[in-house]
């Protein structure tokens, strides 16, 4: 996740073709506060009701409005640009009543129930009571189009007419002006095409591309007009009637024309097939914990939203409304969560990075050969370089963790043949790390951005001041990270395998060996007694960021840690300062820059607490890997749609009350998403062995809150098997149940 994007960060000078030198520590420029999200509104207070499909989403409050404003990320979006910003209906010029409104558990059509206030007669008296009309907005979105129905039932013993408005607008704002850029160029609105039906609207960019929205009714209003449509509904006592809205991003010549109710039937049992065809692609959970079954429901469906058709297989998209396009780190990361339960996922993001990696050096995009990508975006201003996340590199983890993620798939799917055929795509990301990643050849991978317009801090704490030294001070780089040196011993020990298995074992014994040393030299450069830990960084003078911090759980996470060091690293993990009985935080409360409501400074983020209790897992402390799980399952029944965010605030956990939230976190996240899933896998100690049609359970365990666990249509090679678990005091018993093909399932004490 771009997080600099969220914070504004400290610039450095201009320093082409290099990355050294940087200063973190000079005062903000307008090239870094551009990226900037002011927190002006709170996304949690709004509590927004989203929608996704393919390059689309949606934005709408509780009563299924839009209503654009500062702050506000409302509306209807396409490629980064907002092509309805805004949408309001009112019923005899008031707004109705919400009843309620929610989402499908599989997040497949957002439902709000209104009714009619009190209706003023002539004479003021009240001349329609309250609660008479129920209108009924059901609404999907589907290959960049919303699709409505507006249902009116009369409820009255008498016929009412009632007037029904909707008005709306289209700003065709960039994602990043909505963010809190200023623009001083936009390009030219269209005057809009009306229509007895459809109003046609439209925007000329200054990058050439013409961006419209079509806006269409069944039946006819009585009045449209370019920003609004009026209709008379005339409802008999218990009888209903019906209104059809059609909203196109990029509308075709043949989009639907007239009758739009057999239109809405039609794409919406195509939309719901299609979700379902993906909901069962992998593996489902059921447990004894109704409020655990929704939880994972919700993770599960909202992986599957966020996930976006490529020619390469799904890609999850990381998060909407700021995020939702192709990142590089964050779905290799939901790809690594997510390959026990679905490896078509990492498949996917596989072939899309690999076919994206960089060829070539471009110092604005922060490209080196063989870099993988840290973002796309296909905005009006990143077509005209206003932004520099076109197609963008600056992240120095993104690269270790391509490598990390192939190896991983080839583990849980013995698919060679895919591995292969992105084998040229895997050297060249190994050959980054020597030749670009460690900048002044001391051994470690170190980030530095090419120019000012780049991300100053490049690991997944990416805001201004997520890297420091004990004092608070702000480290100067090139910037050495803790976890990122795990990351290439993991990529180093997936080179490894993948170089065993394709038949090239010198190349193999190269990677292990050097995995070997690398682990020798980062316990000596980064493990600190004294802090009981592993250091956040190294700064560019090699001087160690001696904070307590969340990275330490990801060097257990790949087992770049000694084992001598791993009790102490969960201990320190654990502590209060650290676990604050939601999660982990980000740093420990006795850091300098302490603060629970940053970004990345005292928060807890669930993917990072998804990771640490992997590491905890590797390591055999599976009772404190069920204490982050608890922690973060406690935390998702506090939220709405039981939907884990990117974050929430580190403030301590508190009896009887829930998380404090971060105000313009995303939500829903597709590493947050896949967070609980990934905790199941930790828990249970789940391993595959493909070649043995084998799937092993070492020290399984379940949390205190689930009792009994299933695992439906587990996979192995060609076989799937259902697995039962029970908890037995204080062990687990482990129950295989029905099986298709040959699979083993092995308890490892």
């Amino acid at each position: 996740m771009t997080a600099s994007q969220l914070q504004p960060e400290n610039p450095s000078p201009s320093v082409p073709n290099a990355g050294h030198g940087i200063d973190p520590g000079q005062a903000l420029s307008q090239a870094q506060t551009q990226f900037f999200i002011p927190a002006t509104a709170s996304l949690h207070e709004r509590r927004p009701r989203t929608l996704k499909h393919g390059d689309s989403f949606a934005v709408f409050d509780h009563s299924g409005d839009a209503i654009a404003g500062p702050g506000s990320p409302e509306g209807l979006y396409h490629r980064d640009t907002r092509h309805l910003s805004h949408l309001y209906l009112t019923i005899n010029d008031t707004r109705p009543i919400l009843l309620s409104s929610g989402l499908r558990d599989d997040n497949a059509m957002l439902t709000c129930d209104l009714t009619n206030p009190d209706f003023a007669g002539g004479d003021g008296r009240v001349a329609v009571e309250h609660d008479l009309i129920h209108l009924r907005r059901t609404r999907f979105l589907w290959e960049g189009a919303v699709h409505e129905r507006i249902t009116i039932r009369n409820f009255d013993t008498e016929v009412r007419t009632v007037e029904v408005n909707i008005s709306f607008a289209a700003d065709f704002a960039d994602l990043f002006e909505i963010r809190g850029m200023t623009r001083l160029r936009r390009g030219t609105v269209r005057e809009p095409a009306i229509g007895p039906q459809s109003v046609r609207l439209g925007y000329d960019g200054r990058d050439g591309k013409r961006r419209e929205t079509l806006l269409r009714f069944d039946p006819a209003p009585q009045v449209l007009t370019e920003s609004r449509a009026r209709f008379e509904v005339t409802v008999p006592p218990g009888e209903r009637r019906t209104l059809y809205l059609l909203i196109c991003c990029q509308p075709r010549d043949d989009e639907p024309a007239g009758d739009l109710s057999k239109h809405f039937l039609k794409t919406l049992r195509e939309s719901m097939h299609a979700l379902k065809q993906a909901r069962t692609r992998g593996a489902t959970v059921r447990s004894s914990n109704q409020l655990f079954n929704e939880v994972a429901r919700r993770s599960v469906a909202d992986i599957t939203m966020l996930s976006t058709d490529t020619e390469y297989g799904p890609y999850p998209y990381a998060g909407i409304p700021w995020f939702s396009t192709v990142f590089g780190r964050d779905a290799i990361i939901t790809a690594l969560e997510t390959l026990w339960l679905d490896p078509a996922i990492s498949r996917g993001v596989l072939g899309y990075l690999a076919a994206h990696q960089a060829t070539e050096f471009n110092a604005a995009a922060d490209a080196e050969p063989g870099k993988i990508l840290h973002e796309v975006r296909h905005g009006e201003m990143a077509e005209l370089g206003e932004v520099p996340f076109r197609h963008y590199y600056g992240s120095i983890d993104s690269t270790p963790l391509f490598v990390m993620l192939a190896g991983a798939y080839l583990e849980r799917t013995g698919d060679s043949g895919f591995i292969a055929s992105i084998l040229p795509h895997v050297e060249a990301a190994l050959s980054w790390i020597d030749e670009h990643g460690d900048r002044d050849g001391d051994g470690f991978v170190e980030y530095g951005r090419l120019t000012d317009q780049g991300l100053v801090n490049q690991g997944w704490k990416d805001s201004h001041d997520s890297v420091f030294h004990a004092d608070g001070g702000i480290a100067r780089g090139p910037i050495a990270l803790a976890e990122v040196q795990a990351y290439v011993y993991g990529a180093w020990r997936a080179a490894e395998a993948i170089f065993t298995t394709l038949g090239d074992p010198d190349k193999a014994r190269t990677y292990r060996m050097r995995a070997d040393d690398l682990r020798e030299r980062f316990d000596a450069a980064f493990f600190d007694a004294g802090i009981g830990t592993y250091v956040l960084a190294l700064d560019g003078e090699k001087r160690p960021c001696r904070v307590r911090s969340s990275n330490a759980g990801h060097v257990l996470f790949t087992g770049l840690a000694k084992e001598e060091r791993a009790d102490m690293v969960v201990h320190t993990l654990m502590a209060p300062a650290s676990f604050s009985g939601w999660g982990v935080r980000t740093i420990a409360s006795t850091e300098a820059r302490y603060n629970p409501m940053s970004y990345h400074n005292g928060s807890i983020w669930p993917h990072d607490n998804a990771l640490i209790a992997a590491g905890f897992s590797r390591y055999g402390y599976r009772a404190q890997a069920a204490q982050i799980f608890e922690g973060l399952f406690a935390a998702a029944t506090y939220v709405d749609l039981m939907r884990l965010p990117e974050l929430f605030c580190g403030f301590p956990r508190r009896r009887a009350q829930g998380p404090t939230f971060y105000p313009v976190a995303c939500s829903p996240q597709a590493w947050s998403a896949a967070a609980p899933l990934s905790l199941i896998q930790s828990s249970l100690g789940l391993g595959f062995d493909v070649g043995g049609a084998e799937i092993s359970l070492r020290e399984p365990a379940l949390p205190r809150f689930i009792d009994q666990l299933t695992l439906y249509g587990l996979r192995v090679g060609e076989a799937s098997v259902d697995i039962a678990f029970d908890r037995m005091g204080d062990k687990v018993v482990v129950k295989p149940l029905d099986r298709k093909g040959r699979a083993r399932v092995v308890t490892i004490a």
